[in-house]
């Protein structure tokens, strides 16, 4: 296998999860947010524990020492899940993956300020950029609150503030992330993440869940199904190529976006949000590409570092 087979899986992924995302658009109208994290994550559940058995991982994606750790990241992941479902009701598929490429930008960011990285002026210039795209997006649905608005506007300025909102979490959550890596397995974070976002889903029950039609049910049943085998494809990608290889084809999901956007709910992204999207990868390709050179960076000085005295 080569990294090409990485970058496959990673296509894959993409596809498999911008697909779960149009299912849940399709019931937003009638199942509530957390109704759908919950049979989203609960039905995905059997894929990743057949997929551990299949890798010989479960006994060791079950162990942990850091069982906080994975409860927080798997908090901050099911919030930032529920608040993209939700989001996705209100707005066209396209933009709710257009403002979610910010994630990148939002990750550097919180990681300046919660892990202490030294953040150098390319970064910075790109943080910046990537900024002003996310604004670009937004705008036009922020000029949307107020009372002189049509509901219609007002309903579509919240959902693009939920989908932000979401972005910060899933940010957030990869920064807990960073700070599990080489504490617990992948495999442990990927299980508990499945179990916390079943868990937390449940909880919202008593808030006003609704019992789906059939197409509902089967819509829910499958999106479980591809979110699961979206998430062991993800991982089984980083065996044959490395992150910084594999990252950059995060954007593939806008092409995705588009094209279960147009030909499921007649959406087409304006010009405004394809330009604003444009200018987020551009931002968030360049702190890839200058993560890709510390870690380079970092390797060659370990490298010629003296092992003894």
């Amino acid at each position: 296998m080569t990294p090409r087979f990485g970058i496959f899986l990673k296509l894959a992924s993409v596809a498999f999860f911008v697909s779960m995302q149009a299912m849940i658009k399709a019931v937003s109208d009638h199942i509530p947010p957390g109704e759908a994290v919950f049979f989203r994550s609960f039905f995905a559940l059997p894929i990743i524990l057949t997929w551990l058995m299949w890798q010989g991982r479960l006994a060791v994606a079950l162990k942990t020492d850091h069982l906080r750790g994975n409860l927080m990241r798997g908090l901050f992941g099911v919030c930032g899940m529920g608040l993209s479902f939700a989001a996705v009701g209100y707005l066209p598929l396209p933009e709710v993956t257009a403002i979610f490429f910010a994630s990148p930008i939002l990750t550097t960011i919180f990681a300046a300020m919660f892990l202490g990285e030294r953040v150098r002026m390319i970064r910075i210039a790109a943080v910046g950029l990537g900024l002003f795209g996310v604004l670009i997006i937004l705008w036009p649905r922020l000029t949307g609150f107020g009372h002189i608005a049509g509901t219609e506007a007002n309903l579509m300025a919240f959902g693009a503030m939920l989908a932000f909102v979401a972005a910060c979490f899933v940010s957030v959550a990869k920064i807990l992330v960073r700070r599990l890596v080489g504490k617990d397995h992948p495999s442990t974070v990927v299980l508990y993440a499945g179990l916390c976002a079943t868990g937390a889903g449940l909880l919202t029950a008593p808030f006003g869940w609704v019992w789906p039609t059939p197409l509902e049910w089967a819509l829910l049943l499958t999106a479980g199904l591809v979110g699961g085998i979206g998430q062991a494809l993800l991982t089984t990608a980083y065996k044959y190529a490395d992150a910084s290889t594999i990252a950059p084809f995060d954007y593939s999901s806008m092409l995705f976006a588009i094209a279960f956007g147009y030909f499921i709910f007649a959406d087409l992204p304006t010009l405004q949000t394809l330009i604003g999207a444009a200018i987020v990868i551009s931002a968030g390709g360049i702190i890839l590409w200058r993560e890709g050179r510390l870690r380079l960076e970092r390797a060659a000085a370990r490298q010629i570092t003296p092992s003894g005295g």
